[in-house]
């Protein structure tokens, strides 16, 4: 279990964001990696100042937290969720002089609470454990600057309203993990702390299934391919991700990648995540030079391949108006059921932008009899 509603209970103590992030700015950076693999934001800081007695953490916390209960303090603790001086520490840890502690959970901060907004969710799978969702493109997950509401887990307050069991406050209940913005599909909801803590064990240890539908820039010399390379804040446009040649300075990042269908400029491929980073897949392909078509923030927005001639101009932009957003989909999630074992996978079918952006290509690469005969020798 994690901290129960601390965000309602703990004064107001800001944490340090990230410099330089635009309103439209994903999440905060995670500020620590937890024993389990978990991304973690840090919350509440406090440092001990050099006179300082030896004190067990919890009663030093709930010196300085009066509305928040010693249970709750140990309860972050066993879920590694008291940081000191970068380590997840035990309730019985004893603070001294200048020791830094830091509250950390999964999910970046609510500076607010969570107002229930009747916006439609896509279910796909609900019962007392999980709540399976379909995404659309276009809705935030959590609320953060510029997005304080309108998002998936303000819909999800409204879904859950008359359940007396779900605190959408609470962070050991909620989303298990993430996607973009601009990126639609599949999320798996815990409806239970014990859900949450075996399907995030799930994630950790790789035995989800997780598969993505992307159209990127580009032809590929092979049918499939493995991309690895550590990803990081990029420091030249602190509202990008990069990889990076030092991985002291970034986290392992793996992604698996298939063709699909070629088209001759753009590709259709299926990427597996072998891991789960910030803007993994579109940085991973716009590192091997193949943006994601129509990624603003990664250079997939313009003509990157095909010929110079208005009328193929005429025709991506029109491409572009079809699909006004990354393309990119979870397309399926498969995971271990959290109280019954059973093996469970979700597909949600390609949204009405990308099926047509593919019905574009398909009928451009169809129409043109020399980029046909391109791509059929090649398959030869």
């Amino acid at each position: 279990m994690a901290l129960d509603q601390i965000n309602s209970d703990l004064p107001e103590l800001e944490h340090e964001l990230e410099p330089g992030l635009a309103s439209d700015a994903e999440a905060p950076v995670p500020t620590y990696v937890a024993p389990d693999g978990r991304e973690m934001y840090e919350h509440f800081r406090f440092t001990a100042d050099k006179g300082q007695q030896l004190l067990r953490v919890d009663k030093f916390l709930v010196e300085r937290m009066e509305r928040t209960s010693r249970n709750r303090i140990q309860q972050a603790a066993e879920a590694d969720c008291i940081i000191v001086n970068g380590r997840p520490v035990k309730s019985n840890y004893r603070v001294k002089p200048d020791d830094v502690v830091s509250i950390v959970m999964d999910r970046p901060r609510y500076d607010f609470e969570v107002i229930a907004e009747d916006i439609p969710l896509d279910v796909v799978y609900e019962d007392d454990w999980v709540l399976v969702v379909n995404k659309p493109a276009g809705l935030v997950v959590h609320p953060g600057h510029g997005n304080w509401t309108g998002t998936l887990v303000n819909a999800l307050a409204w879904h859950f309203r008359g359940n007396p069991n779900y605190d959408v406050n609470d962070p050991r209940l909620g989303l298990v993990h993430r996607i973009d913005k601009d990126t639609s599909g599949l999320l798996v909801v815990a409806k239970t702390p014990e859900a949450k803590t075996m399907l995030g064990r799930q994630f950790f240890e790789k035995t989800t299934r997780r598969e993505y539908v992307a159209l990127v820039w580009g032809d590929f010399p092979a049918d499939s391919g493995t991309i690895t390379g550590s990803i990081a804040r990029d420091p030249r446009n602190r509202t990008r991700m990069a990889v990076t040649k030092d991985p002291a300075l970034g986290k392992h990042a793996v992604t698996h990648w298939e063709v699909l269908e070629r088209f001759g400029y753009v590709t259709m491929v299926k990427c597996v995540l072998e891991t789960g980073r910030t803007h993994q897949i579109r940085v991973h392909m716009e590192h091997e030079g193949h943006p994601l078509f129509n990624d603003e923030r990664y250079g997939g927005d313009r003509v990157l391949k095909g010929v110079v001639s208005s009328s193929y101009r005429q025709f991506v932009d029109r491409c572009f108006a079809a699909c006004p957003r990354q393309a990119l989909h979870a397309r399926t999630l498969g995971f271990r059921h959290p109280h019954s074992g059973k093996e469970m996978d979700f597909e949600a079918p390609l949204p009405a932008d990308m099926t047509a952006l593919f019905d574009r290509w398909r009928a451009y690469r169809d129409g043109n009899k020399a980029l046909a005969a391109s791509l059929h020798s090649g398959d030869s």
